[in-house]
């Protein structure tokens, strides 16, 4: 039990030295020794106290969100070392969506060879492919244009994302969707979890994976505040620590979501 109580009291330490990064976070405590918790407003961030091995009792679709950088990918990887099917939306349309013809063909109409990548070009190719990277430079620094791409892409990404979730009606999913409160799809999903970080550990994040600050601050700005998406989330989880620590938390939000089903 002192074991206990001492790790239960580290954690929150912890957790109030990350959450203090980001002054948009209102944290109080709620404390028992069996299962600690931050409450952030009516929302609750969780802190596992036991090892325990979380296993799958029911059908539940979480919709993972957060902003750029905020580590969604990791913590559904997490999600799925506990049981859960993983959906990353943004693979689906980097492999799914813009590899069809159809979708190819449109962005070269719209936007010209541009958005090609160099060896799709060639006659001797097998087939033109999209360059991202180009189209994202161009989409993001044009709101119209971003929009009606969305328009042309995110229905079909719905068909896929659809057709993923009915091919295991057995299993809890847990979907990445960057865009989850831009797009209303809050209905789609049995809970909403927000993935937080902040600002300055987003730009990091994004510079690793090679984004600069301009393109980072363009796409964070067509997005809505991180503030908001905490505040209309079910359950938050705080990013600024380290792999254990969003692990600890994800277990016990985990066993705490499935005792509830």
């Amino acid at each position: 039990m002192c074991s206990r109580f001492l790790f239960a009291w580290c954690v929150i330490a912890l957790a109030v030295k990350h959450l203090s990064l980001n002054p948009q976070i209102n944290v109080t405590f709620n404390v028992t020794l069996a299962q600690p918790s931050l409450s952030l407003g009516a929302r609750h961030l969780f802190l596992a106290t036991t090892p325990n091995e979380v296993r799958s009792v029911a059908l539940m679709i979480i919709g993972l969100t957060g902003g750029m950088g905020c580590g969604k990918s990791t913590a559904a990887r997490i999600f799925e070392e506990f049981g859960f099917r993983r959906v990353d939306s943004d693979a689906l349309v980097r492999d799914r969506v813009l590899a069809s013809p159809g979708i190819i063909a449109e962005a070269r109409r719209r936007h010209g060879d541009q958005v090609i990548t160099p060896d799709g070009l060639h006659e001797s190719a097998s087939g033109p492919t999209i360059d991202r990277a180009a189209l994202a430079r161009i989409l993001f620094a044009d709101e119209t244009k971003l929009r009606a791409w969305e328009d042309l892409v995110l229905p079909r990404l719905y068909e896929h994302l659809r057709a993923l979730l009915d091919s295991d009606p057995a299993a809890d999913w847990v979907v990445e969707a960057p865009l989850l409160f831009e797009k209303s799809l809050e209905k789609w999903f049995d809970f909403i979890v927000c993935v937080a970080s902040s600002t300055a550990t987003q730009y990091a994040r994004l510079a690793e994976r090679g984004v600069s600050h301009t393109l980072a601050a363009q796409r964070i700005s067509k997005q809505l505040p991180l503030a908001y998406k905490i505040d209309k989330s079910d359950h938050v989880l705080s990013n600024d620590g380290s792999i254990d620590f969003l692990r600890d938390q994800i277990r016990a939000l985990a066993q705490a979501l499935r005792a509830r089903s």
